[in-house]
């Protein structure tokens, strides 16, 4: 006996939004591995070796599918932009969790759909109302609760999260006009190369490169581990149930960021990053919702 519709689609829903909150448990772990790493390590070093290992993956899993690596269709514009992005992105955001709070720096990261929502209206023309632009406005004010500027607690610091979090907003709304016949696994070998590219910016600024302990090794490894399982449950769930009912919880990441930061870190988030945090992401689960609402579908990007 067949289950009816509606219990079908809360199942699927339940599965996808099991896989939304592995994916975000994991790119925490990520985020966490790298900022332990990066105590030791000069940063463009940290970079340059995750990409070298996700790279490395995402090539053998291509090819294992009976896909090339690399495809001619990365040298078209919209690629070229995207990997631009993906840098600024990798490499602020990394500086961001190596010299600042985990918690700081993936709070702020949680207004990239917001950004990436504003930013559709001039890229590709979109309407959108009132309603979402309150969203928006929302969204933005609690990134400035968290960040804070002209108190006496400012830390400059952070707005290395806020370069970053724009970069990764750049890079969704590229990601938006990539060519259909790149797939996930393609993507990755761009995006983790794009990691190698930012390490070797940062590299001449830092220390020089040390060679890493066995326990580095390992957490740089983990991290990688950590990463790709992450990126691949995310496609998972954003294929499995519905764009409304999984998406939302994508903002587990942020909770998971706490846990790390607290845990592992000795960080306590104060009132106002709390508070902060609360404005970003009930404006993003509401700009989302209304986004469905209105075309039945609704954007979604990789970490």
């Amino acid at each position: 006996m067949s289950l009816p519709h509606s219990r079908l689609g809360a199942a699927w829903n339940r599965r996808g939004a099991a896989f939304m909150c592995l994916a975000m448990a994991g790119f925490a772990v990520e985020d966490a591995l790298l900022k332990i790493a990066a105590a030791s390590l000069p940063v463009g070093q940290v970079l340059m070796t995750f990409g070298v290992f996700g790279v490395t993956a995402f090539s053998i899993w291509a090819m294992l599918a009976g896909e090339t690596p690399l495809s001619r269709a990365m040298l078209r514009r919209a690629m070229i932009l995207r990997s631009l992005a993906e840098v600024v992105g990798r490499l602020f955001f990394m500086l961001a969790i190596a010299l600042t709070p985990l918690s700081t720096a993936s709070a702020i990261l949680q207004a990239t759909p917001l950004v990436v929502m504003a930013g559709a209206v001039v890229v590709f023309d979109e309407r959108i109302g009132p309603r979402r632009w309150l969203a928006v406005a929302v969204g933005f004010a609690g990134v400035l609760m968290i960040l804070r500027p002209g108190a006496e607690g400012f830390g400059p610091l952070s707005l290395l999260a806020v370069i970053g979090m724009l970069g990764f907003a750049g890079r969704d709304l590229a990601t938006r006009a990539a060519p259909a016949e790149l797939s996930f696994r393609q993507l990755g070998v761009l995006g983790f190369a794009m990691l190698i590219v930012a390490g070797l910016i940062a590299l001449p600024f830092g220390p020089a490169p040390v060679g890493p302990d066995a326990a580095t090794w390992l957490g740089l490894a983990a991290a990688s581990v950590a990463g790709i399982l992450a990126y691949t449950s995310l496609t998972i769930a954003m294929r499995t149930g519905e764009v409304g009912a999984v998406t939302p919880f994508r903002y587990t990441r942020l909770v998971f960021a706490m846990i790390a930061g607290m845990a592992v870190f000795g960080e306590r988030p104060d009132m106002w990053m709390l508070i902060g945090s609360t404005l970003i992401i009930l404006a993003g689960i509401a700009a989302m919702r209304l986004t469905v609402g209105r075309r039945g579908a609704a954007p979604g990007g990789a970490a």
